[in-house]
């Protein structure tokens, strides 16, 4: 492989794990400020935060749940554990710090690879791992909204971050079965 393809690889690939990580905290802000905090506050004389000032404040909105379709609402969820809410312990630091472990050892494969489609899964994963640990840092959980739901059982709530990790964990593991053709075949 040419050093010019694996640098546009490189650039296109460290640009979205940006864009996924704006992704996720706009829709976080979106969805915190813009539809949970109005019917939270319930007083139009007081604003919902900008952006740049929601980034700063450390405010998090108590439990509200809005019902958009008969399986999905909109429900404010503060998550101080891992996925699934395990690991609730209030202390985001080792959390942090895992995540920020996972982040460089996926950044350094990142630097290494040759292939798009292994580059863009790792920037998804990358980009969701960084968008949860600003939250952490933030509000020292991690906001969840999306909350599907049938027969009243409700899949945990997550967020676009959680979404960027999974189908990014999934995309490597097809990737790894069916596209890497480097390894060699054990007989």
């Amino acid at each position: 492989m040419t050093g010019n393809k694996q640098t546009k690889i490189r650039f296109t690939s460290f640009s979205l794990i940006i864009g996924f990580i704006i992704l996720d905290q706009t829709s976080k802000w979106l969805i915190l400020e813009r539809v949970f905090h109005p019917k939270i506050i319930g007083d139009t004389s007081i604003p919902p935060l900008g952006f740049w000032d929601w980034i700063t404040s450390p405010f998090r909105l108590p439990h509200i749940s809005t019902e958009i379709l008969p399986f999905f609402n909109l429900t404010m969820v503060w998550n101080q554990g891992i996925s699934f809410g395990l690991f609730q312990n209030g202390n985001p630091w080792p959390l942090i710090i895992i995540a920020m472990l996972i982040v460089i050892v996926f950044a350094v494969w990142l630097t290494r690879s040759k292939k798009w489609t292994e580059a863009i899964p790792l920037s998804m994963v990358i980009g969701g791992a960084i968008g949860n640990v600003i939250d952490r840092l933030h509000f020292k959980a991690v906001a969840d909204f999306l909350d599907f739901h049938i027969n009243g059982w409700h899949y945990p709530a997550f967020n676009l971050a959680d979404s960027f990790i999974s189908v990014g964990i999934v995309m490597l593991v097809v990737h790894s079965l069916f596209f890497d053709r480097d390894h060699k075949e054990v007989e």
